[in-house]
C-alpha cells in the first residue's frame, strides 16, 4: 500500500518551503496539484508523474491523488499551509483507508507579517471573503465579531471582480471598532516574485490596490507603526 503527503509548500518559493516538505516531495513517485503551483516546484519534480488541473478542480486533485496513493507514494501540494484554505480538509473528508501524513507550510498571513513587521504577535485570525464556499452573510458575521473581540484580522481572498465590494463593506464594519489610524498591511504575493507593499491606516487604505494574490491584514486597537514597522504589542512591561 502506498502513501499520501498532504503538503503545504507555503508562499511559492523552493527556499521558504520546510525541509520535511521538500523531503517528503522528493520521497513521492506522484505529485498532484494546481497547474500554478505546480510550476512552484518545478525543480522537484524530474522524474516524477505530475497531474494537474486549473482552477476550481480541488475535489478531482484529492480523489485522483487518494486513487494514485493506494499503489504509490503521492504528494497532493498546496501553497501556504496545506490545512488553512489548502486541501488536507477535503483529503480527509473524502479519504477511506489511506494512509495520510499532513505536512505543515507557512501560510499567506504569517508570510505577510513577516515582511511588514509583527502585526500577529498578539490573538489574530483568518477570514476569506471569498464566497464560493461560505454565504457572504456569516463572512460578514464572523469579520465583524473578530472587530468586535479585537483580533487582530487577515483577510484571505479580499477582492475579486465579482467581488469588488466585499472588502471595503467589510473594512467599513471593522470600522465600528477601530480608529481611523489603525494600522492596515496591503501585501501582494507574499515572499515571491511581483511582491507588493503597503501599508497605510484604514482612513488611507487603498481598495483598488487588493485583488485575489493579496492579503489584507488589520490591526488590532493596540497596534501601530515603528520606523515603518507594523506592530502589534504582546503586552510586555516595557
Amino acid at each position: 500500500m502506498g502513501k499520501l503527503y498532504v503538503i503545504g509548500i507555503g508562499p511559492g518559493g523552493i527556499e521558504h518551503m520546510s525541509i520535511r516538505a521538500k523531503e517528503a516531495i522528493e520521497e513521492s513517485e506522484i505529485v498532484v496539484g494546481y497547474t500554478r503551483y505546480i510550476e512552484f516546484i518545478k525543480p522537484l519534480l524530474d522524474g516524477k508523474k505530475v497531474f494537474s488541473t486549473g482552477m476550481m478542480g480541488e475535489e478531482e486533485r484529492c480523489k485522483e491523488a487518494l486513487r494514485l496513493c493506494k499503489d504509490s507514494t503521492v504528494a497532493v501540494i498546496s501553497t501556504g499551509d496545506s490545512g488553512i484554505y489548502g486541501m488536507a480538509g477535503l483529503i480527509l473528508e473524502l479519504r477511506k483507508d489511506e494512509e495520510v501524513e499532513v505536512i505543515p507550510g507557512i501560510t499567506a498571513s504569517s508570510a505577510a507579517g513577516s515582511i511588514v513587521g509583527a502585526p500577529l504577535m498578539h490573538d489574530s485570525c483568518n477570514i476569506s471573503l471569498s464566497d464560493l464556499m461560505t454565504p457572504y452573510e456569516l463572512i460578514k458575521k464572523r469579520v465583524k465579531l473578530a472587530a468586535e473581540g479585537d483580533f487582530v484580522i487577515s483577510l484571505y481572498n479580499p477582492r475579486s471582480k465579482g467581488r469588488s465590494e466585499y472588502l471595503k463593506e467589510n473594512l467599513d464594519s471593522i470600522r465600528e471598532y477601530r480608529t481611523g489610524d489603525t494600522p492596515v498591511a496591503l501585501v501582494k504575493n507574499a515572499l515571491r516574485d511581483g511582491q507588493e507593499v503597503t501599508v497605510s491606516t484604514l482612513d488611507t487604505f487603498d481598495y483598488e490596490k487588493a485583488d485575489m494574490l493579496s492579503i489584507v491584514i488589520i490591526g488590532n486597537s493596540q497596534s501601530y507603526i515603528k520606523d515603518g514597522y507594523f506592530v502589534t504589542p504582546r503586552g510586555y512591561k516595557l
